[in-house]
Parts: C-alpha cells; sequence; structure tokens
C-alpha cells in the first residue's frame, strides 16, 4: 500500500517563524506567553482564563472550532507541570468540549497534543493541547487533491460561538 501524504502547505510560514525563534533561542519571544496576558476579547482570540490555564483560537485552523488548551506556564511537555496545573489543563479540556458540542453540534472531536518538535509539535517549547470538532465526512477533495482547507466561518464567528457555549 502506497504512503499517503498530508499537505498543510498554508501552515508553513506559521512553522517556519516557530522553528527560527527555537534555533536562535529567544526565551522571551512566545506566542503562547504573551496571549496568557491578554484579556479574554474577541480582539485577541482568548475565550477562557483559569488561574494556571487558558483557551484561545487557533489562529491557523485545521477546521472550524479549532481552539488550544495551554498552561500558562512556558513548558514544553506533561511532565514538567505540578498537578494543580495538571488538573486545571484537564479540566479546562473537558470544559471545552461541552463548548464545542454545544456551539457546534459535531458527530465527533478532536483532542490531542503534539509533544516535541519530532511529536509534531509546531511550538514545542509551549506545550498546548488541540480541540476541535469533526463530522462525519468533513474531509473532501478540496483537502486531498487541491492541497487546501475550506473554512466556513471567521474566527470571530468561531470566538463568538464558542464564547458563547463557556
Amino acid at each position: 500500500m502506497p504512503l499517503e501524504r498530508f499537505s498543510a502547505s498554508w501552515r508553513e510560514q506559521y512553522v517556519e517563524s516557530a522553528t527560527i525563534q527555537e534555533r536562535i533561542g529567544e526565551p522571551d519571544i512566545c506566542v503562547f506567553c504573551e496571549l496568557a496576558q491578554m484579556e479574554v476579547s474577541i480582539d485577541t482570540g482568548v475565550l477562557l482564563i483559569g488561574e494556571h490555564t487558558f483557551v484561545c483560537l487557533n489562529a491557523y485552523p485545521y477546521g472550524s472550532g479549532h481552539v488550544l488548551i495551554l498552561p500558562k506556564a512556558h513548558v514544553p511537555d506533561l511532565e514538567s507541570l505540578s498537578g494543580e496545573q495538571t488538573t486545571e489543563l484537564f479540566y479546562f479540556v473537558s470544559r471545552i468540549s461541552r463548548a464545542l458540542r454545544g456551539a457546534y453540534k459535531p458527530d465527533g472531536l478532536n483532542i490531542g497534543m503534539n509533544i516535541g518538535r519530532a511529536g509534531g509539535a509546531g511550538i514545542p517549547s509551549h506545550l498546548h493541547a488541540h480541540a476541535l470538532p469533526r463530522w462525519s465526512g468533513d474531509t473532501n477533495f478540496m483537502a486531498t487533491i487541491g492541497e487546501v482547507r475550506v473554512l466556513p466561518e471567521s474566527l470571530a464567528s468561531t470566538w463568538q460561538k464558542v464564547h458563547a457555549q463557556l
């Protein structure tokens, strides 16, 4: 069986920028740490803030409703979190799952983490979880053949839908 290739060429600029920052070792420059200081707002894309965790829109979504759940702490992996931080992180994963189900009525959800560069993380120095609604048959020819994803809503619309469910 031939190996199928998935292309997300639209993420190239984002990944290159994160890789350059990682290589030159500028720990003070982390988009996630900057977002952790923002207020809940449609303008910032931040949806929810806790003591140790926050939720924001993914600026480069794979599909409608794609959000990120992140610790405020700048850590690369789960093992670096305290028990309290881990508990709140997974509480927020559960809370955002309910919000996505309420906002989108999906057939399912993708929830996951890409830890480390080899694990697929675009920004490996700051742990984050992805959550996005999925529907039966939501992968279509545009992604398969055209290497394009069609997002039927703006980030502002995503923010409004999800925030209304929190």
